[in-house]
């Protein structure tokens, strides 16, 4: 059995930077236990699975996997794969497709060399202390925003939102693997557990993602699932409308630039996250 897949960089501004992105299509004959090994021999962050597709809608199914579990929702799986769908496999290139993953549909849509998502409604979960960090990195307390909470907030997956005062903390970050694992482990809600840094410095976002996965500590260099979870958090926090470009993956040499555009009107949560994909390469995969 012969599937066609397409890799690209999604978030990036230029080739060879961005977060990596397998998709394959024509994959509704295989096992979720296949698509795990696939995705666990390709071994980029996240790849994806088409296993349903109608033209005649412009709608997609798809499943998302990490090399080590399934994910429900994840922003740059999501936004390549409705790239390569709106430029590669619909001939005729629609703007606006809806891609239907775990959680439900995402309507996505195309302006100019933009791909956005528009997210779903956020849910915030437990706030945290400054002093935990003390426990498992080099952080003090002086070393976080405090005109912010710590909190796990989720849009289909969940993240630990955690502000800065400034880049400098950021970049100078050091987490211990397995205390940090112990901590995410006996307080986070879901089973989805990470940390989402950021700082906002005047009118320059910058965050960075860790987790743990295969029992390695992991960066991500673009995350737009914590994007649009960073995204309710800035309009319910900071202000109820939003416009500015979050940049990530500078520290582990994988510049990332995803966009964002939301507001916050009667309760309501309009988050959208968008991003530019380029196009790396094509070709047939063995089962």
């Amino acid at each position: 059995m012969s599937l066609s897949f397409y890799i690209v960089d999604v978030f990036a501004e230029k080739k060879y930077a961005g977060n990596q992105l397998a998709v394959f299509s024509g994959a509704d004959a295989l096992t979720g236990k296949q698509m795990q090994e696939i995705a666990r021999e390709i071994n980029f962050a996240e790849s994806t699975f088409i296993t349903k597709l109608n033209a005649g809608n412009n709608s997609a199914a798809i499943r998302i996997f990490t090399p080590e579990h399934e994910m429900k929702f994840a922003g740059h799986p999501i936004i390549g794969t409705s790239w390569v769908l709106m430029n590669k496999i619909f001939k005729h290139q629609p703007e606006k497709i809806t891609l239907s993953v775990p959680i439900g549909e995402i309507p996505v849509r195309q302006a100019g060399d933009l791909v956005w998502l528009q997210a779903a409604q956020p849910e915030f979960l437990d706030t945290f202390l400054a002093e935990d960090f003390s426990n498992f990195s080099n952080l003090s307390s002086a070393d976080f925003d405090d005109a912010f909470p710590i909190q796990e907030v989720t849009t289909g997956s969940a993240f630990v939102i955690v502000p800065f005062k400034n880049k400098k903390v950021l970049e100078n970050l050091i987490l211990d693997k397995t205390k940090m694992n112990e901590w995410l482990q006996a307080n986070c809600k879901t089973s989805h557990r990470a940390l989402y840094f950021f700082c906002l410095e005047d009118t320059k976002l910058s965050s960075r993602m860790l987790c743990i996965e295969n029992n390695q500590l992991i960066e991500d260099a673009a995350t737009g699932s914590a994007s649009t979870c960073l995204q309710a958090f800035l309009l319910k926090y900071n202000a109820p409308k939003i416009q500015i470009i979050n940049h990530q993956g500078e520290f582990i040499n994988r510049p990332s630039q995803i966009y964002f555009d939301g507001k916050l009107e009667n309760n309501h949560f309009d988050i959208n996250i968008g991003g530019k994909s380029q196009f790396i390469a094509k070709g047939e995969w063995e089962v």
